[in-house]
Order: structure tokens, then C-alpha cells, then sequence
């Protein structure tokens, strides 16, 4: 209905300067009308045989719009109805034109050549049988209003009076149409195309969150991976804002939004650039995966580096000395986990469950005891070899919810 529309509108802004410029002509230039005319024309024919056409493509214009508006199309038998009548068009001027002219002359001249714009306006139907339809139809009544008006013999002396040259023409408006519909049928696969990549890229978007790489995106798409449960070998992240609550009882709700709007910003962003996506937000906090969907034998120095970015960031813009301070505490852990579509038939969630989740889970917790900002297990330092920097071990730590204890590393 889109491209419908277009089409109608650029026929409407042909038909209107065709018709403001011959009216121009035959009011101001009637003695160069006359040198054609076998008697003088109506100074109003112009407006006689064009306005009313543009009249009934604003007509169309409106109804395509009302009909767009409310979800619905046009039915294809007026499709072809109405391909008839704009095709008329330029049978409707030459005959007209043939009553005061010589027809030789009037066949001739450029009323003939507006057939091909219908024909070359009809590729944007995006269909083929209605651009071939209307070459056929520009060309069956080409032919028979010259059969009708000229004395057509084989035998003629002037070219335009003998059948071949018709013949030709016609031939030449059935071919354009044909080729004009290809050429829809070529328009309408490309946004076909388009139009299922789109959807293909907006069902993983929600599959994933709004909060998933870009280039993880891209990936997907183009090697869709199984996302039935599976067990991944995942390093999991989670990041919780210090204090938030007590901080957020004295402020507004704006400055509230505002503030959990400008902190997680960047922090997505130092995520999707390592390669991670935000699984869920946990109110003043995240859960973030490295490794899955897809795998990534570097997830665990992918999430270290992800984590040192945003302490970073917090630091160079001074955001834990500000009058809300801004402080994180951040815990990773690496290892199996099942990971899946989990959900309800209408509303199915890409996620990660398992001890590995919940030992990250209680590393985050661990921070504030251990005033900490990042800490994470022993089996993501085994992962960082050079990467691991100023690794400090704490030992052997209990976690609550574990029977024995967990070796645990403050990198911040």
C-alpha cells in the first residue's frame, strides 16, 4: 500500500504539471496551437481532457490512504479496474486531440508517449500481471483508436498511416510491460528481503534484550545457533550499585531514572564491546553473559576486561565523589551452565541458569563484605594468566548456600 501510494502520487504530480502546462500553452501561446489545429481548439481542452483524470488520481490518493490507515488493501479486481482507467489517459487526449488536429500529425506527437509512464509508474505496484496488464491495455487501445480515427492501409505513402508503425508501437508497450513487471517482481523480493531480515534481527533483539552487541547480532543472524537448552561453558557477571536504595529514598523518581539511565549507559557499552550481552536488568544492578549464545574461549578475559572498563569509566568522570555517588561492586564466576529459551509460549527469555550463575550472584554480595569491587573465582583467574594484574588472593571463603569454601580474587 506504501509503494501504492507513491505511485499514485508521482502520477498525480505528472498528470497536474501536464495539465498546468498545456493550459499555460493554449492560453498563452494560441498561435502556436493554432499552426496544428485544423480548427481552433476550446481554450479550456486542456483542462477538459487532463482534469479530470487528476481529479479521479486524488481520488485514489485518499481512499489508498484510508484504506492504508486501517491495515487494509485494495482488492485486485479494482487494481485491474483502475489500471484501465489510467491507461485511458492518453487514448481519451488523442482523441480529443484528433478532432482538431490531423491525426497523422496527432499520433506523432507526445500524447503517444504518456502510455509508458502508466507502464513505468505500474512497476511500483510490485506485481507483475498488473504492469503487463497495463502495457497490454496501452496497447490494445493504442491500436484501436488508431484503427479507428486514421485511414490505416499497407499500401500508404506517410509512415504513421501504414499498420506496421502501429504495430510496432504496440508491440513496444507489451514488452515494456512485461519488463516493467519483472522488474516489480525484482523490487518486491528485495523488500521481502529486507523486511524478513528486519524481523529476523528484531526477534533475536527481543530473544536477547534490548542490551545485545550489535556484532553479536550480525553473528546471530547469519549462523543462527540452536537456542533449545544446552549446557555452555559461560563466565557470568553480575553488578549491583552500591547504596542505591538508600540514596534513592531522598530523590525524586526523575532523578532517580536519570541516574540508573547515565550509570548503565556506558556500562552496556563496555559490555557489547567485549563481546557480552545484558541478560537482565535486576533493578539497581545486572546479570551479563560471556560465551553464550555463541561460544567465546576468551569469555572469562572478556568479562574481567568489561568489568575494569566500567571501574574505569566510574573513575575518569569522578562519578564516586559526586553528591549521588556512584560505586559498584561487581562478581564473576566461569563455568557450566544450562542456557536456553525460558519462558512462556508467548514470552520466551534467552538465558542462563545454574550453580555458575548463582556462585556470581553470591561473589557480587561478597563485595561489600570484603569492601571490594570486583572479585571473582578461581576459575576465571585461571583463565587471565598475564591479564590477571594486581590479583590479590582472599583464600578460601565461605559462600552462603555452599557446604565448603570457594578460593575467591579481589582484582579491584
Amino acid at each position: 500500500m506504501s509503494s501504492e501510494q507513491l505511485r499514485v502520487r508521482v502520477l498525480v504530480t505528472v498528470l497536474a504539471v501536464l495539465l498546468i502546462a498545456n493550459q499555460a500553452l493554449f492560453l498563452f501561446g494560441p498561435e502556436f496551437v493554432r499552426q496544428f489545429a485544423r480548427r481552433p481548439p476550446p481554450v479550456w481542452l486542456p483542462f477538459a481532457a487532463i482534469g479530470p483524470f487528476v481529479l479521479y488520481e486524488t481520488v485514489v490518493l485518499l481512499v489508498l490512504r484510508h484504506r492504508g490507515a486501517r491495515g487494509l488493501g485494495m482488492p485486485t479486481p479494482l487494481r485491474f479496474v483502475n489500471a484501465t482507467v489510467e491507461t485511458s489517459l492518453p487514448t481519451v487526449i488523442l482523441w480529443l486531440a484528433a478532432k482538431h488536429a490531423e491525426p497523422v500529425t496527432v499520433f506523432g506527437a507526445w500524447p503517444s508517449l504518456l502510455y509508458f509512464v502508466f507502464i513505468v509508474a505500474a512497476t511500483l505496484r510490485l506485481d507483475l500481471a498488473l504492469p503487463a496488464f497495463t502495457g497490454a491495455v496501452a496497447a490494445l487501445s493504442y491500436l484501436g483508436l488508431a484503427w479507428a480515427v486514421l485511414p490505416i492501409d499497407a499500401s500508404a505513402t506517410e509512415l504513421p498511416l501504414k499498420p506496421i508503425y502501429h504495430l510496432t508501437k504496440a508491440a513496444i508497450m507489451v514488452v515494456a510491460g512485461v519488463v516493467a513487471g519483472l522488474v516489480a517482481m525484482r523490487l518486491r523480493h528485495k523488500f521481502n528481503l529486507a523486511a524478513e531480515a528486519a524481523a529476523a534481527r528484531e526477534r533475536v533483539t527481543n530473544l536477547f534484550g534490548q542490551h545485545v552487541s550489535p556484532s553479536v547480532v550480525d553473528r546471530l543472524l547469519s549462523s543462527p545457533p540452536d537456542f533449545a537448552g544446552e549446557i555452555r561453558q559461560v563466565c557470568v557477571m553480575f553488578l549491583d550499585i552500591r547504596n542505591f536504595t538508600a540514596n534513592a529514598r531522598t530523590r525524586s523518581p526523575d532523578d532517580v531514572v536519570t541516574f540508573l539511565n547515565e550509570a548503565f549507559a556506558f556500562m552496556i557499552d563496555a559490555v557489547d564491546r567485549h563481546g557480552g550481552f545484558i541478560n537482565k536488568f535486576l533493578g539497581d544492578g545486572f546479570m551479563a553473559i560471556f560465551g553464550a549464545p555463541l561460544d567465546d574461549p576468551a569469555a572469562c578475559r572478556n568479562a574481567v576486561a568489561a568489568a575494569r572498563e566500567i571501574l574505569a569509566e566510574i573513575d575518569r568522570r569522578g562519578l564516586a565523589d559526586r553528591p549521588w555517588p556512584l560505586k559498584v561492586g561487581i562478581g564473576l564466576h566461569a563455568g557450566p551452565a544450562v542456557t536456553g529459551n525460558i519462558g512462556s509460549p508467548r514470552r520466551k527469555e534467552f538465558t542462563a541458569v545454574g550453580d555458575t550463575v548463582n556462585l556470581a550472584a553470591r561473589l557480587e554480595q561478597l563485595t561489600r563484605e570484603r569492601e571490594a569491587q570486583l572479585l571473582v573465582s578461581d576459575a576465571v583467574m585461571s583463565k587471565l594468566a598475564a591479564d590477571a594484574g594486581q590479583a590479590v588472593a582472599l583464600g578460601e571463603v565461605p559462600i552462603k548456600g555452599y557446604a565448603g569454601p570457594v578460593r575467591v580474587w579481589r582484582l579491584a
